[in-house]
């Protein structure tokens, strides 16, 4: 399952800058948050077949706003366009390995399930996205 999810990451973070570059960044951002909620929220709740599909859809949603993001974020500081890129991929793999251990921990006590339960919910985050300043 991890290696599905992760070729499906893999295809959509490279589709997602061109997408990007065609109807502004913003909106892949938006639309990578509001597109894979509905499909992580039932992803703990179908059968294997089904979550291998969800599994799909969902990485390359999610990841497809992930070069969007990274540009986004340049386009914010032109001047420091190596530094912003080191920030955005040092953050991000950072606090998901942290996120992971945690995450561990957590199954570990309360289960499994609950624990994909929680994670659908987390993409709500994402609509923080709302306080980014527009770059147009």
């Amino acid at each position: 399952m991890l290696f599905v999810f992760l070729a499906a990451v893999a295809f959509g973070t490279f589709f997602g800058g061109p997408v990007g570059d065609r109807i502004g960044r913003k909106k892949v951002i938006w639309g990578s948050i509001v597109g894979a909620l509905p499909f992580a929220v039932l992803l703990p709740h179908t059968p294997l077949w089904a979550a291998v599909c969800l599994s799909i859809i969902v990485g390359l949603i999610l990841s497809s706003a992930f070069s969007a993001i990274v540009v986004y974020a340049q386009e914010l500081m032109p001047q420091k366009v190596g530094m912003v890129a080191g920030f955005v991929f040092g953050f991000a793999f950072g606090i998901g390995a942290l996120g992971a251990a945690a995450l561990g921990a957590l199954a570990d006590q309360i289960g499994m399930q609950q624990v994909f339960s929680f994670l659908s919910i987390l993409l709500c985050l994402g609509f923080l996205t709302v306080f980014l300043p527009d770059i147009e």
